[in-house]
């Protein structure tokens, strides 16, 4: 393992919603035997109401900023020295102060997902806030793509099974010995 993974022993999964950031994320833990963090479902336990709820309640530059906390306290907890792999929400690494704090602890890691796939998949959801005008959606998935190429590592999501992004994300040199 990488020095900067022994150091902030910290998974940062990215990517756009329906990426499989939390399905991939689970098992990558499990592979790892290390902690797994879902932010956005911390954050729906925390504040006892879904994400669509709280855009709807209070904005989505409040939930941005209760997004920042709630990724910044997991960040301290992977500082004092507990692994653990963490699912970011879609727009989490989209924002500098985030981006910045995961990149310099840790280890960033965008599951690209072809449109098609991402459509598929959200289009069965709805409690997708960003999600509800497709053509807003379109473009802010193209619009987060170069953010997202900004991760350390890149992994292409080519099927619906999170075992096939696990084992290309483990076979990663970043992982090597």
């Amino acid at each position: 393992m990488n020095a900067r993974l022994k150091r902030t022993p910290g998974i940062y999964l990215v990517g756009f919603m329906g990426s499989g950031k939390s399905t991939v994320g689970r098992e990558l833990a499990r592979r790892m035997s290390w902690s797994f963090f879902d932010i956005d479902g911390e954050i729906e336990a925390a504040e006892d109401m879904a994400i669509s709820r709280i855009f709807e309640m209070r904005g989505e530059a409040e939930f941005r900023r209760i997004e920042s906390e709630t990724v910044r306290r997991h960040v301290g907890w992977i500082e004092q020295g507990l692994p653990a792999v963490l699912a970011l929400g879609g727009g989490a690494f989209v924002a500098e102060a985030n981006r910045q704090l995961l990149l310099a602890n840790g280890v960033t890691v965008w599951l690209d997902c072809p449109w098609e796939t991402v459509e598929r998949r959200v289009r069965q959801a709805s409690h997708r806030p960003l999600a509800r005008d497709a053509e807003s959606f379109r473009k802010l998935f193209d619009e987060r793509r170069a953010i997202y190429a900004l991760a350390d590592v890149r992994v292409p999501v080519e099927s619906d099974d999170p075992a096939a992004a696990v084992d290309t994300i483990l076979r990663h040199r970043i992982f090597e010995k």
